[in-house]
């Protein structure tokens, strides 16, 4: 049990480490004994542990100067700190140096039976940051949370002490996959001469001819791009199939029994608010959900789940509840989660889409680089709502390879994409990925990028989930008590939990029945 000492305000964000660090613990109270005692406020003199952790990153030497420290771990593991952070005079590289000075950010002592570990920065005002304001790009690929989690937990066992854990990992299983599509463009025939019809017939004749000779793209993906461009008119008179209608069988062929969210725009045409006005008029799909029902019952009948993809969910919750209403009808489902449309979001956004009925959301993360924007692999509540849970994105296929973004070619997308999957396999939790609906098809054809990763993510133990799916199985974690030596029902359809006994360079795992 760690016995933890907080100020007040930051108790809901030591609640919310405590549910990604699924351990026993408690606020500290006076007179019990606690082998572990993490403080970040004045230590009570009469507290005494076997561990004592404490967060200083007010004390010590302070880069005023706005640059970002990065503390490297005994592990390696580089571990930005975006607040204040402390520097000792006493040089303990087992614990956490400064990459740049080489100097300690964390002290150890032993005095009068305890090891008091001072850490140089405040852990849970990191917390907030990333659970509210996230990371910049250039750290996506750091999962900054749970390494902080893993630097805990190591110092934790490294001073003797022996910790239970419910891990973010499925039973069976080395870590969750989530295979998700955002459906923006699934009818090419509503695009006139506008932007999204302009910007297909460049990229399918002149983008394609230049990848053919950078080596990016074969002749035969050459010759189909051509010859889409040809039939776009037929397309048009209704003379040959849409390209872009069959996204939910390509899907279907590509993920065989995995199942997958799919997002849908619920009104054509409405490009939706920004917190300053209306936003860009392009934003506004050509289709709405009721243009593509059929596909929609295709995905239903699929076993997979469909989602929303809100336009004013994020800033107006009446307008989300009519969103979410939409969507319902079509599919026959209720309790969906959303994903914003261009990932719009802000600080308010939780509670709003929390009030307009979302079961879950799914926005958090970069539309210009791929990785970990909350700094973490798993599902989490957003601050300041009643329990609306977050599934963070972390690859999206448009961040991959358009040149306004990263503009990687198919092999320097798959070493980054191989990257953020090594990372959830050491560390467990969910990686989120967004193929969008048309990404298979002429102009993109992307598709042959996406099989590899699902073949991939599979071969690395991955448990293929929804994002509803996902999310239960996290809520059904998050519910687990150590103290009541049993576990809540397991959610259907989704794999047990398991529990592990961590000690110093040991781990012992068990599928999860009564937690003793």
């Amino acid at each position: 049990m760690i016995g933890v000492i907080a100020e007040s305000a930051d108790h809901e964000v030591v609640c919310e480490f405590f549910e990604l660090f699924k351990t026993p613990w408690e606020f500290y109270r006076e007179g019990r004994e606690y082998p572990v005692i993490l403080c970040t406020d004045s230590l009570p003199s009469e507290a005494a542990a076997q561990c004592i952790v404490v967060y200083a990153g007010q004390e010590g030497g302070h880069r005023a100067d706005g640059t970002i420290t990065f503390g490297i771990s005994p592990r390696g593991d580089r571990i930005p700190i975006y607040g204040r952070s402390a520097e000792f005079p006493a040089t303990d590289g087992r614990l956490l140096i400064d990459e740049g000075t080489r100097r300690s950010i964390a002290h150890l002592e032993r005095r009068a039976g305890s090891t008091i570990a001072r850490i140089g920065y405040d852990l849970f005002g990191e917390v907030r940051a990333l659970l509210t304001v996230g990371q910049p790009a250039e750290n996506a690929a750091i999962p900054a949370l749970d390494l902080h989690i893993a630097f805990l937990r190591d110092l934790i066992t490294g001073c003797g002490v022996e910790l239970r854990e419910i891990p973010p990992v499925p039973d069976g299983y080395q870590f969750i996959a989530c295979l998700t599509h955002d459906v923006d463009h699934p009818l090419i025939r509503r695009h006139k001469c506008d932007h999204t019809t302009l910007g297909f017939l460049y990229r399918a004749i002149f983008s394609s001819l230049r990848d053919v000779t950078r080596g990016w793209l074969s002749i035969g993906n050459l010759l189909r791009n051509w010859s889409a461009a040809l039939k776009l008119p037929l397309v048009h008179l209704g003379l040959v199939r849409d390209f872009w209608s069959d996204f939910a069988d390509r899907y279907r062929e590509l993920e065989g029994d995995a199942p997958s969210t799919f997002f849908v725009i619920p009104f054509a045409n409405r490009p939706g608010k920004t917190l300053h006005g209306p936003a860009p008029e392009f934003r506004g799909a050509r289709y709405g959900a009721r243009d593509i029902a059929n596909s929609i019952q295709k995905v239903v009948h699929a076993d997979c789940e469909v989602g929303l993809h809100g336009i004013d969910a994020w800033i107006d919750s009446s307008k989300g509840a009519e969103e979410f209403a939409e969507i319902e009808r079509l599919s026959g489902e209720s309790g969906l989660g959303v994903r914003m449309h261009w990932l719009y979001f802000d600080r308010q956004s939780p509670a709003t889409l929390e009030k307009a009925g979302a079961a879950y959301d799914s926005t958090v993360g970069y539309n210009q680089t791929v990785g970990f924007r909350a700094g973490t692999t798993q599902v989490y509540k957003l601050l300041g709502t009643e329990g609306l849970l977050e599934l963070p994105l972390h690859i999206m296929d448009t961040a991959l390879f358009y040149p306004a973004h990263l503009g990687l070619s198919k092999p320097e997308a798959r070493s980054r994409m191989r990257q953020l999957v090594d990372q959830a396999v050491r560390l467990g939790g969910c990686l989120a990925i967004n193929w969008h609906d048309r990404s298979t098809a002429p102009e993109r054809l992307w598709g042959d990028c996406y099989r590899e990763l699902v073949e991939e993510l599979r071969d690395r133990g991955a448990w293929f989930a929804t994002a509803g799916q996902a999310v239960s199985w996290f809520r059904e974690r998050r519910s687990a008590r150590f103290e009541n030596e049993r576990l809540v029902p397991k959610a259907k359809g989704v794999p047990r939990l398991q529990w592990r006994v961590q000690r110093e360079q040991k781990t012992e795992c068990a599928a999860a029945g009564p937690i003793k």
